[in-house]
C-alpha cells in the first residue's frame, strides 16, 4: 500500500447538489495519496453540508461555509485554507484516478514554472473522452524546454490541479466572472507572469456531468463572460472582431441576448478595470484565436 502523500489537497466546490458530492467524496476519499480534502459550500440550501458532516467527517473530510454563492471564486476560500504545495481543483461531478496526484506533484518538483496542470477528461460510465481534450492536446502555442506537456492559455478548473503558491499570486478567480469561462481571466494572469499552464494527456480525470446543471445559465454566463474578458484584456482592435463574430455566430435567442445585455450593462462599473494583457500573452492569445472559433467544444450552445 502505498504511504500519504501531503503534497496535494483536494478543493471541491458545490452548490445545491448533494447527491454528485455524496457520490464523487468516495472516489476522492478512498484515493490511495490519501489527500486532505476540504468542500467548500457555496450556501447550498438542500442540506449539502450537514450531509457531508453526517458521512464523512469521520474520514476527515472538511466543509467550508462560502457565506454566500461565489461561483468559482468559491476555490479561492479553499485554497487559502489549505496548505499543501499543490492543490487539485474538483467540482462536485469530478475526480482523479488513483496515483494521478502523486503524478502531478512529481510534475510541479520538477519545474519550478509549471502553476496548472489540466488533465486528461474522460465522461460517464462509458469513459468517452471529452472533446476538448484534442484542442488542448493540439495546441498551436509554441512548446518552452522543460514544458511536461502543450503548453495552454486556458484550462477546465474543475480537472486541474495549481501550484498553491502561483494560484494565490495572481489572487485565484476573479469574483465578478462568477462561473463559466473564468479560467481564460486566470490563465492570462499567470502567464503575464512567466508561469506555465500545461495540458497533461496522461493524468486522468473522470467527469460525470451532473444533471441538474443549468445550459442555459452556464450559456448566458460564458457569453457575458468572454465579452468581458474581451473588453477588458484585449486591444480594441480584437475585441471589436471578435464581439462581431460572436454575435454573428451565436444562437439568436433570449439567453444570448441576455449575455450580451448583461455585459453592456456591467462594463460602466468595470471599464476602469480595463488592463490590456501583455504582448507575449496577446500573441498566444491571437494563435488560439482561430482554433477557439473553429471549436466544436466550445460553440455557445445549450
Amino acid at each position: 500500500m502505498e504511504s500519504r502523500d501531503p503534497r496535494v489537497s483536494v478543493v471541491m466546490i458545490t452548490h445545491n447538489r448533494r447527491q454528485e458530492v455524496l457520490r464523487t467524496l468516495p472516489l476522492l476519499i478512498n484515493l490511495p495519496e490519501r489527500p486532505r480534502i476540504l468542500v467548500v459550500d457555496n450556501a447550498s440550501t438542500d442540506g449539502t453540508a450537514e450531509a457531508i458532516r453526517g458521512r464523512f467527517g469521520g474520514d476527515g473530510v472538511e466543509v467550508v461555509d462560502a457565506g454566500s454563492n461565489l461561483g468559482a471564486a468559491g476555490r479561492n476560500v479553499g485554497a487559502r485554507r489549505v496548505d499543501s504545495p499543490y492543490v487539485a481543483f474538483c467540482d462536485d461531478d469530478t475526480w482523479w484516478e488513483p496515483g494521478m496526484l502523486r503524478r502531478a506533484a512529481d510534475l510541479f518538483d520538477a519545474q519550478p514554472r509549471l502553476a496548472v496542470v489540466t488533465g486528461r477528461t474522460l465522461v460517464g460510465p462509458e469513459n468517452i473522452e471529452d472533446p476538448i481534450c484534442r484542442e488542448l492536446l493540439e495546441s498551436p502555442l509554441p512548446r518552452e524546454p522543460g514544458m511536461p506537456g502543450p503548453p495552454l492559455l486556458g484550462f477546465m478548473a474543475g480537472v486541474s490541479i495549481f501550484r498553491r503558491s502561483a494560484f494565490l499570486d495572481v489572487g485565484g478567480f476573479d469574483p465578478v466572472v462568477f462561473i463559466s469561462g473564468e479560467e481564460e481571466w486566470l490563465a492570462v494572469e499567470l502567464a503575464g507572469r512567466g508561469y506555465w499552464i500545461c495540458y497533461i494527456p496522461d493524468l486522468i480525470v473522470h467527469h460525470y456531468p451532473s444533471t441538474l446543471r443549468d445550459p442555459h445559465a452556464r450559456r448566458w454566463q460564458a457569453i457575458r463572460n468572454n465579452l468581458w474578458f474581451l473588453w477588458l484584456r484585449r486591444p480594441w482592435s480584437v475585441a471589436l472582431s471578435r464581439t462581431i463574430w460572436m454575435a454573428r455566430t451565436v444562437p439568436r435567442d433570449r439567453h444570448s441576448l441576455r449575455g450580451f445585455a448583461a455585459a453592456l450593462a456591467g462594463m460602466p462599473r468595470l471599464i476602469r478595470r480595463r488592463r490590456v494583457v501583455p504582448p507575449p500573452v496577446e500573441s498566444g492569445l491571437r494563435l488560439l484565436d482561430g482554433a477557439q472559433m473553429a471549436s466544436v467544444a466550445g460553440r455557445y450552445v445549450s
